[in-house]
């Protein structure tokens, strides 16, 4: 079984975001940049099935520029076996990396896609969704069980009222959920071992795909900030400042 797992440049988790003074965007100038927390999620259940022998061969795959090449690396370093960079300096948006996906995945032929159910910096969680309509395949999204077994995977996925098992054909496609595992940390000789596995290079247009941006960011700004909250004498002093000063009663 072959493995596609893809993996997203992220302001690191860690970081405080700020906007540009001009709010045309996110500043990332000399900001720590990481893995997705949910394609880490991704990266460890595609090594997991390698080590029980389900999986012969895991691809980690990113789109951005060519500084995303760290995080393949990352990738590689936590046990994916070569990786593929799409490059591009274009702002790029869940349906052009759906189909660049789409176009990786018929060069590749994997029996497994598997990525985060989202990004943390634009929190989309559409791709998944969109290469499941582009390429046809079952998808079970939310994944926080997965269970491989001859030609099908069973998912545990959760949903608004609990858990909800479903059993899909492969090829498919799976996106993570935070309780699905908890991703290891790289150790320093996989790390070295990282830099000698492969790394291909392609462009948008080596797959035949027009990333150009269809929605539009007018601009960024941080959220207001919260003012101090106050301490009141009584309850009837705490029902007035609702309802004159909140206005919420």
């Amino acid at each position: 079984m072959k493995i596609l797992v893809a993996v997203k440049r992220v302001v690191d988790y860690n970081v405080k975001v700020r906007a540009k003074s001009d709010g045309t965007d996110v500043d990332i100038a000399n900001v720590k940049m990481s893995i997705n927390p949910f394609c880490e999620i991704a990266v460890e259940e595609a090594v997991r099935l390698k080590e029980k022998g389900v999986a012969t061969e895991v691809i980690a795959v990113s789109m951005g520029p060519k500084q995303a090449q760290e995080q393949i690396r990352t990738a590689l370093a936590l046990g994916a076996d070569r990786g593929i960079l799409v490059e591009s300096d274009e702002d790029l948006q869940p349906l052009a990396i759906s189909k660049m996906l789409k176009a990786l995945v018929e060069k590749e032929s994997p029996d497994l896609v598997i990525l985060g159910k989202q990004a943390i910096d634009a929190d989309n969680n559409q791709t998944g969704q969109m290469l499941g309509a582009l390429t046809g395949m079952p998808q079970g999204t939310f994944a926080s069980e997965v269970n491989v077994e001859e030609g099908t995977v069973q998912v545990t996925r959760e949903i608004d009222g609990g858990l909800q098992t479903v059993k899909l054909n492969t090829p498919a496609i799976i996106t993570t959920d935070l309780r699905l595992n908890e991703p290891r940390y790289a150790s320093l000789p996989n790390i070295m071992k990282a830099k000698k596995k492969p790394m291909e290079t392609l462009s948008p247009a080596d797959l035949g795909v027009d990333v150009a941006a269809r929605v539009k960011t007018l601009s960024v700004e941080p959220p207001a900030e919260r003012q101090a909250g106050i301490k009141v004498a009584d309850v009837a002093e705490l029902v007035e400042k609702l309802k004159n000063d909140a206005k919420v009663i």
